[in-house]
């Protein structure tokens, strides 16, 4: 059968989480819970460094303002696509919104990988260097930091769409999660994919092993030299770092196991495609804010000032 004669997919059907419409009712009250609360705290974070002159001048902060940015955007790629589909018999995507929510993924997936390097470069340069880390964590740097990680998300996430829109669609059409997702949309495709789903997944693979060796390495170079310097200095490194390798490991391991580990395998595990795209972003601003004193005394400040402006 030739190319031009295949039939095109107009738009996919979501299995989604269940089938049960009791779970699915329980689930939208869940995780419509869950979504609110991911989606106000990063607004916080971002509101409470913008408006803060200390946090916002400060580099640690203005990355993070930038991670919570980035998390706002993570939650809601497919979360309120699922949400709608808990209430709907027919969960229905069309082809136009499925390539969207791939490249958003990967977008913002890229772009999040790259800043927690760049912020552990910051966290090396403070504790390592901290005489040159006003000179070296300029402004001028943490934009460029910033850029260059939403550059590499578009360069990563363009190289993923460009396959897959291309791919011809010609009957198969039922995703096997609540959101699309490359490993199991290339799959439909009426052609053989594997070495191409090889290729296109190793790129994402390549992309999360590459960050997370990065951060690795940067929070070793650190403890290490750390415990060269001072008696009891371990202890110290490991406080002013520890939210960020939660928020690290948290990130990182649902994205490894599905890109990564499985590699003979497509399926995406659905419990951690829920982790990654719902629950890490709501996790970030409560590691962050609960384990920060400089951000809570920021958020009273700005919580007080809103109060007394009315």
């Amino acid at each position: 059968m030739k190319l031009q004669n295949y039939s095109l997919v107009s738009e996919f059907v979501l299995y989604g989480l269940c089938t049960s419409r009791h779970l699915q009712h329980l689930f939208f009250i869940f995780f419509s819970g869950i979504y609110v609360a991911s989606v106000l705290g990063n607004l916080i974070i971002v509101v409470t460094v913008i408006s803060d002159s200390h946090l916002h001048s400060s580099p640690m902060y203005f990355l993070l303002g930038n991670l919570s940015f980035l998390d706002i955007w993570l939650a809601s790629f497919a979360t309120p696509k699922m949400l709608r589909d808990f209430l709907s018999d027919r969960k229905l995507i069309s082809f136009g919104g499925c390539m969207a929510q791939i490249f958003f993924l990967h977008f913002i997936g890229g772009a999040e990988m790259v800043l927690l390097v760049s912020m552990a470069y910051d966290r090396y340069v403070a504790i390592c260097k901290p005489l040159h880390y006003m000179t070296m964590m300029r402004r001028q740097t943490c934009v460029g930091l910033v850029l260059v990680s939403w550059v590499i998300g578009f360069v990563h996430s363009i190289s993923q769409v460009a396959f897959t829109v291309n791919l011809p669609y010609c009957g198969p059409n039922e995703v096997d999660s609540f959101f699309c997702d490359l490993p199991l949309v290339i799959k439909l495709a009426c052609m053989d994919t594997y070495i191409l789903g090889i290729l296109m997944i190793s790129d994402s693979g390549l992309l999360s092993m590459s960050c997370f060796l990065l951060l690795l390495v940067s929070y070793t170079v650190i403890l290490i030299t750390v415990r060269q310097r001072t008696a009891g200095g371990v202890s110290k490194a490991l406080s002013t770092c520890s939210a960020h390798i939660m928020v690290v490991t948290l990130f990182f391991g649902p994205c490894i196991f599905i890109y990564v580990w499985p590699f003979s395998r497509f399926s995406v595990d659905k419990l951690l495609s829920v982790f990654y795209t719902i629950f890490t972003p709501l996790l970030n601003p409560l590691i962050y804010t609960l384990r920060n004193k400089e951000m809570k005394i920021a958020m009273k400040k700005l919580c007080n000032h809103h109060v007394t402006s009315h």
